[in-house]
């Protein structure tokens, strides 16, 4: 059953890759990206493992779309967004250039070739540290730097980010990989290769379950608990459900220590940055790619 679920999430998150795709250009609302996204996963019987990321340029991760969002695709877009069916994960992410620039581009394809090195060879004997080489390595070839602190990581039911850290760079650790459900997720820079906290983003994570005071924040704080568990939600999809006393239930949520808050993540010289990423489940005799 296990298994049977993790396809199914990797196909989902396969065909609403394969849907937004040709629907993203220039100057397309990002909430609209979003919200495209987001609603063809439920359509196709998945919920979102995490608000869509939509970031660019400079910024690696963690933009997701506030409601009433202006701001217009451009630059160099990354679309990072996962898919859960009760609570197994997929994790996949490309990038976009809407420039027509030829540095987008090249940084784009040292992202993707990186990730494929990694496809092609991976499997239960890989070290962990094989992986950060050969990653390293296929974007120095291009010219750039990998994101040395941002990396790929296991994935467990309701839980993004488990145990296992996989680096873009030799991090030294010659540990096994072994049997499990991983994301793979380079990313290519044309800047020094580092990335800093930047503002708060409107993506949480509960990490408290202890009572607050208002009736409206325990009624949210019990909808996050109930419909989310460990995964990210955004502010947005918290208004949809309770409209604008969402706000001061999320604010209250902070204070009383329930939420963390994930800020964007900026490269450090501002150095325009690209991400691909595909989930593998690796057994014993066969590594599946369940996003491709």
């Amino acid at each position: 059953m296990e298994k049977t679920k993790i396809l199914q999430a990797g196909e989902i998150a396969k065909q609403v890759r394969e849907f937004i795709e040709p629907k993203i250009k220039k100057g397309t609302p990002l909430l609209e990206i979003a919200e495209l996204i987001e609603n063809k996963i439920v359509e196709l019987k998945g919920k979102p493992a995490f608000p869509t990321n939509l970031s660019i340029n400079e910024i690696a991760a963690h933009y997701t779309p506030i409601v009433n969002d202006q701001t217009k695709a451009h630059g160099l877009l990354k679309i990072d967004f996962g898919v859960h069916v009760d609570g197994f994960i997929s994790d996949t992410a490309f990038s976009v250039d809407l420039e027509n620039s030829e540095l987008n581009k090249k940084l784009i394809e040292a992202s993707k070739t990186a990730l494929e090195n990694v496809l092609k060879k991976i499997n239960k004997e890989t070290r962990i540290n094989e992986i950060g080489i050969e990653v390293e390595k296929t974007i120095n070839k291009f010219g750039f730097n990998p994101i040395i602190n941002l990396s790929g990581h296991g994935l467990e039911q309701y839980d993004l980010h488990a145990e296992i850290t996989i680096p873009n760079h030799d991090d030294l650790d010659t540990t096994k990989i072994g049997t499990r459900l991983c994301a793979i997720e380079p990313f290519a820079t044309n800047g020094n290769g580092k990335i800093h906290d930047g503002i708060e983003s409107e993506i949480f994570a509960l990490i408290d379950d202890k009572t607050p005071r208002s009736n409206t924040a325990r009624e949210i704080l019990n909808f996050i608990i109930e419909e989310y568990q460990q995964l990210p939600f955004c502010t947005r999809w918290l208004i949809k459900e309770f409209g604008s006393k969402a706000l001061i239930g999320i604010r209250e949520l902070n204070r009383n220590g329930n939420l963390h808050n994930f800020p964007q993540l900026v490269e450090t010289t501002k150095g325009i940055v690209s991400q691909a990423e595909h989930t593998i489940l690796i057994e014993d005799n066969e590594v599946i790619i369940t996003t491709k």
